[in-house]
């Protein structure tokens, strides 16, 4: 039985490889949003009432006003997230239980490695005052091993789950289609290519990556010492 979305969600966003996986997760179901920009740079995240919806000062977090039982739920943490729009809408999160577990094992290896390793490799290797030849290496490293993780699970595969697409391709997409930032060579993995080819194809992951995409451009946070000072040094502006 399809559910049906009367009263938008809202969601609390910036174009962010985290972020990105809700946009798409909202555009595939096809469910009304608000969009809340949370401007990292500058600090919203810091903000009393966003920290009442996501405490750990991150986005994205959605605020569902049709939540269980009809009333209104907030959910921070993009996996939760991802998690619990599938499960309400039932879509994109297998109910089969061995399909259900392939999906959250992939979703795991995304929130656990692949979004940190990347995000440390990006950091090191793009924002760090200090050239640090062990941790730009580590990182970079990191990185390659997980592209090469990636690589032999999509080898034979259309996606990396369940055999067909779920919320662990979503979780996924956003930080593969920086692979240049994070100084990888794609064509040496080239199951991933074919995977991120497939999915940018796709209507609402594309619509999903350009959700905010000018301010993203505007921010240009390798050049803005501001907002590095923001982000890296978790403070408010």
């Amino acid at each position: 039985m399809a559910v049906t979305q009367t009263k938008p969600i809202e969601l609390y966003y910036w174009p962010t490889p985290n972020g990105w996986k809700i946009s798409i997760m909202l555009e595939e179901l096809g469910v009304p949003y608000d969009l809340k920009m949370i401007n990292i740079g500058k600090g919203d995240q810091f903000q009393p009432d966003f920290l009442k919806i996501a405490p750990n000062n991150r986005m994205p977090a959605i605020v569902d006003p049709e939540g269980p039982d009809g009333e209104p739920i907030s959910v921070f943490e993009s996996g939760a997230i991802l998690q619990y729009l599938g499960r309400k809408f039932r879509k994109f999160y297998p109910s089969a239980e061995r399909a259900r577990v392939e999906t959250e094992e992939w979703l795991m290896w995304q929130m656990g490695g692949f979004g940190p390793m990347l995000g440390q490799n990006h950091h090191f290797r793009i924002y760090a005052p200090e050239k640090l030849p062990y941790a730009m290496d580590r990182y970079l490293n990191e990185a390659h091993r997980l592209y090469g993780v990636l690589d032999r699970r999509l080898e034979g595969r259309d996606y990396v789950a369940a055999g067909e697409y779920t919320i662990a391709d979503m979780s996924i997409i956003g930080w593969a289609t920086l692979w240049e930032r994070q100084g990888m060579d794609i064509e040496e993995f080239q199951n991933v290519k074919a995977w991120i080819a497939r999915l940018e194809a796709r209507e609402a992951v594309a619509k999903g990556l350009a959700l905010g995409r000018e301010e993203r451009e505007k921010l240009a946070i390798a050049e803005n010492k501001d907002a590095q000072g923001v982000l890296f040094g978790q403070r408010a502006r």
